[in-house]
């Protein structure tokens, strides 16, 4: 009897380190989720239910960001837009979602000017962008802002989900809608999704060589209004896109999707603007492309370098504006794409 007491107290030990491991697990992926939803706490603010009572807003705003450092000003600008104005004494709630990542956003948009408080919301998965606690959290945002990322990832787990309908009742009610690279991304009309490629993506070379390897788009996102009949690119001038995105456009024509299509190609550290009106201010250190293609292309197949004359290029540099419901008629070059070459300098 005497000893059996040692295996019962060993057998005893064992349970006793496998409960304490097992608990440990589930709070460590307790908190794993929980951190998935909410991170930044510590300059979080969120008002008590009986004072939220929430403001008219002036957008809709649109934020499109290049990519590499943000322009600050370019996020203030679109906070003080849905506001009413710089002076103005409304205070928004900003909401950063990201598929992965930290909350690195939320202290330099909680210390801007007109904010009430800050979340940022890391969504990985379709059955977290259709939960509930998702969708209020996003339906009460007055500002939305998608980090830099996969854009392949995000149509996958945002797209035709609770989530993507909460950011568009934030638009519909006036609020701002910004991104930087993958986050502008997807907020064009059509969409370059980056899904059939590797991890660096198509760039121009590959692009212009065979407009159909590897090169998908996605359609039917967020549709914003003043975005029409565009597609979106960014990293532009550092990663020498121009040749890409003459591709993207070239597709959409050939594809039957539209007869004319306007890039909006955004280079790092530099943001495009684009108020309620249509009218759009470039920001930030580089310049912004409008490239129009509005005519069939001359050779536009699988396996076949592409060829495609006179695209219109509006360069618009830091400052200058541009109109996107009535685009100009002057003020641009020409270039054109032979055999899978650009006829010369297109920047």
């Amino acid at each position: 009897m005497t000893k059996a007491f040692p295996s019962i107290a060993r057998r005893l030990k064992s349970t006793g380190i496998k409960l304490l491991n097992m608990g440990t697990f589930l709070i460590t992926r307790f908190i794993a989720n929980w951190k998935r939803y909410f991170l930044g706490n510590t300059v979080d603010v969120r008002p008590s239910p009986s004072s939220d009572v929430r403001p008219s807003l002036a957008g809709p705003v649109l934020s499109l960001g290049g990519g590499g450092p943000d322009v600050d000003d370019a996020i203030q600008w679109m906070i003080n837009q849905v506001r009413g104005g710089n002076n103005s004494a409304t205070k928004v709630n900003v909401v950063v979602i990201r598929t992965n990542g930290n909350h690195d956003y939320n202290r330099l948009i909680y210390a801007m000017k007109g904010v009430k408080f800050v979340e940022t919301l890391v969504i990985s998965n379709r059955e977290e962008a259709n939960k509930a606690e998702i969708f209020e959290k996003v339906k009460n945002a007055d500002v939305i802002f998608f980090a830099g990322g996969d854009q392949c990832q995000y149509i996958r787990n945002w797209k035709d989900t609770k989530l993507e309908t909460a950011v568009k009742s934030v638009y519909l009610k006036g609020g701002g809608i910004g991104g930087t690279s993958a986050g502008a991304m997807i907020q064009s009309e059509y969409v370059y999704d980056a899904c059939a490629s590797s991890e660096k993506g198509i760039e121009t070379r590959d692009a212009l060589e065979d407009p159909y390897r590897d090169i998908t788009f996605t359609y039917n996102f967020f549709n914003w209004s003043n975005l029409k009949g565009t597609i979106v690119d960014t990293h532009f001038d550092r990663r020498q896109r121009m040749g890409r995105i003459m591709t993207f456009i070239a597709r959409q024509i050939k594809d039957g999707v539209s007869n004319s299509v306007l890039g909006i190609a955004v280079s790092e550290s530099t943001s495009v603007l684009v108020d309620k009106n249509g009218l759009v201010k470039v920001m930030g250190r580089g310049a912004a492309y409008f490239v129009l293609g509005n005519h069939i292309p001359e050779v536009c197949e699988p396996r076949s370098p592409l060829t495609f004359s006179n695209y219109k290029i509006w360069k618009v540099r830091s400052g200058d504006t541009f109109n996107l419901r009535n685009r100009p008629t002057s003020g641009y070059y020409l270039r054109s794409v032979k055999r899978g070459r650009i006829d010369s300098n297109p920047y």
